[in-house]
């Protein structure tokens, strides 16, 4: 079946993920919406439903279950030709009511293969259709609309490194759910992504191409302008506004933060595996822009036909440079050899948390999150499940997780969680290992310097899919936060023991929106994070603070750089 049709499907309510009918609406734990279990009508749409003003002209989308749904609303002109490569423009204003009635198009990124891993597929679920450099594009979830009521805005980042994802691209990144049960507006968008976001043609294109190693960062700014200047119409709080992403979107997070354009956007920060404290170094990142207009076989004069390739033409070029540069780099992260976020010294005046953070971030409270496995290596592959510790050295040698590997101090750090996780397999120190709970406690540390609160978390429930294997695998938190477990039935099998969880971890998340403190929405009391005590709210079927605990392991990494 088409990714199309299947996310038509689920999002009329018909799909397969749990939320079809009205009554099963209610017994997968959406929570209650006009007339369900009453055989009410649920989608209403038409010419005079669901249209909302913005500054560029009026939309038009529909109701749900109660919750207006507007989709692929442009808050920003095609980025193809001359606006490659350059800050995003205002988009083109329309006389005619705008259709949002459909995701926008999801930004120029590798697409081959992308439904490959049938395994991968089934599990996340993944939504992508239409690729155009036509993709800024925003999502708004909202109970009403021109009420006059100033509800909480969440803005949600999608993950993919700095690379690749969309806006709906997971079935849990739906905002409908959250909307109801918050009474909060729920926004999501598509930004450039890869070479196109992030390639850094300053160094061989002058003041021309000043912006364009951080022009994807740009696009998120524009989309948090969008949102000041529209949200009111909305039902939304333009003076509440909580950015959140996982891991890339975490990362960007991170980076909005320490970014002057976007201060007073925002009010408040989630991270979910994506703790960045440091982003792309401008020499690498010209260095990297330099190689891709020779491989190109350009001049530094002839950057305007790099705009008016086809931008497939262009990608390949770019992929195949940063393909030689990392083999010429060694062992590194995205942010060594990769085109990512780049600190220009003006767009972005420095690595967001290092040395220290930025004074931009200074009152903005945060929330930096993990889950316990990230990588789970033997989630499709049962074999591993029989791994020794003395294999899981040798595999850490040479990787860890997202990172680069520990060389000959990997069995000193297996020995060391061994140890201060007696009851683990082999294969679960292997994840513990290679998560960023390393990552989460230093920026952390950093952040909690500041006068705005900090609060950390750690997500060790454990889905009860492929016999158990998957573990507190990467992204599978986000339905959680957003109330989506029964949407994401991939994820958590669905049922009353995830709902459990998932309507305390929102709450909590509500809470956060609303005040800049996460207590009072369900959870036990959850303390501010200090460096001292390193306390962290562990998140399970029974969750509870307590103080830093894999403290004892973590010793034995080697120190982030």
């Amino acid at each position: 079946m088409k990714a199309n049709r299947r996310q038509f499907m689920q999002t009329m309510g018909t799909g397969a993920s749990g939320i079809a009918l009205a009554a099963a609406a209610i017994s997968t734990g959406c929570s209650p919406a006009p007339n369900e279990g009453k055989d009410g009508q649920l989608l209403l749409v038409g010419d005079n439903i669901a249209v909302a003003n913005t500054q560029h002209g009026k939309v038009r989308g529909y109701v749900l279950r109660g919750i207006h749904y507007f989709l692929g609303m442009p808050y920003g002109a095609d980025t193809s030709g001359e606006n490659r490569f350059m800050p995003p423009r205002k988009p083109k204003p329309w006389t005619d009511i705008y259709p949002a009635l459909w995701w926008g198009t999801t930004a120029p990124q590798d697409m081959e293969n992308r439904y490959a891993n049938k395994y991968g597929s089934f599990r996340d679920h993944w939504n992508y259709a239409d690729v155009s450099e036509d993709c800024l594009r925003i999502n708004v979830f909202t109970p009403a609309i021109n009420d006059g009521q100033k509800r909480p805005v969440m803005f949600w980042i999608h993950g993919g490194g700095f690379t690749s994802g969309n806006g709906i691209e997971q079935d849990g990144y739906n905002g409908e759910n959250f909307a109801r049960l918050g009474n909060v507006v729920f926004c999501s968008i598509n930004h450039r992504l890869g070479p196109l976001g992030f390639c850094d043609l300053a160094g061989v294109g002058g003041e021309d191409f000043a912006a364009s190693g951080n022009v994807g960062m740009l696009d998120i700014v524009a989309a948090l302008e969008w949102v000041r200047d529209n949200i009111a119409g909305f039902g939304g709080d333009p003076g509440n506004v909580t950015i959140m992403g996982q891991s890339g979107g975490g990362a960007k997070v991170c980076n909005l933060t320490a970014m002057p354009s976007a201060k007073g956007l925002f009010h408040k920060a989630v991270v979910l595996s994506g703790a960045s404290r440091r982003s792309g170094d401008k020499a690498f990142a010209e260095k990297l822009g330099a190689a891709v207009v020779k491989q190109a076989g350009l001049k530094p004069t002839e950057l305007k036909k790099l705009q008016a390739m086809p931008w497939k033409d262009f990608y390949a070029i770019a992929a195949k440079t940063q393909e030689d540069l990392a083999k010429e780099g060694g062992p590194g992260g995205m942010m060594t050899h990769g085109f990512n976020p780049v600190v220009d010294g003006k767009i972005l005046p420095q690595h967001p948390y290092d040395p220290e953070a930025a004074p931009t971030a200074a009152d903005v409270p945060m929330i930096i999150s993990s889950v316990q496995n990230e990588m789970s290596p033997s989630w499709n592959d049962s074999s591993l499940e029989s791994i020794t510790l003395e294999q899981v050295a040798d595999k850490l040698r040479e990787r860890a997780g997202f990172a680069p590997g520990f060389g000959d101090k990997a069995k000193d750090v297996v020995d060391s969680y061994a140890k201060a996780f007696p009851g683990k397999k082999p294969v679960e120190i292997w994840s513990l290992v290679s998560s960023n709970r390393q990552s989460v406690v230093a920026l952390a540390d950093v952040k909690s310097k500041q006068p705005a609160a900090v609060f950390v978390d750690w997500f060790t429930w454990q889905p009860p899919l492929f016999d158990n294997r998957m573990r507190a695998f990467h992204c599978v938190d986000i339905c959680f936060w957003f109330y989506n477990t029964d949407l994401m039935l991939t994820h958590t099998g669905g049922g009353p023991k995830p709902r459990a969880l998932s309507a305390k971890m929102a709450g909590a998340l509500l809470q956060f929106m609303k005040t800049g403190d996460p207590n009072g929405g369900g959870l036990p009391t959850w303390p501010k994070y200090s460096s001292a005590n390193g306390e962290t709210m562990v998140l399970d079927e029974t969750s509870a603070a307590k103080n830093d605990p894999d403290r004892e392991a973590r010793k034995a990494l080697p120190q982030l750089t």
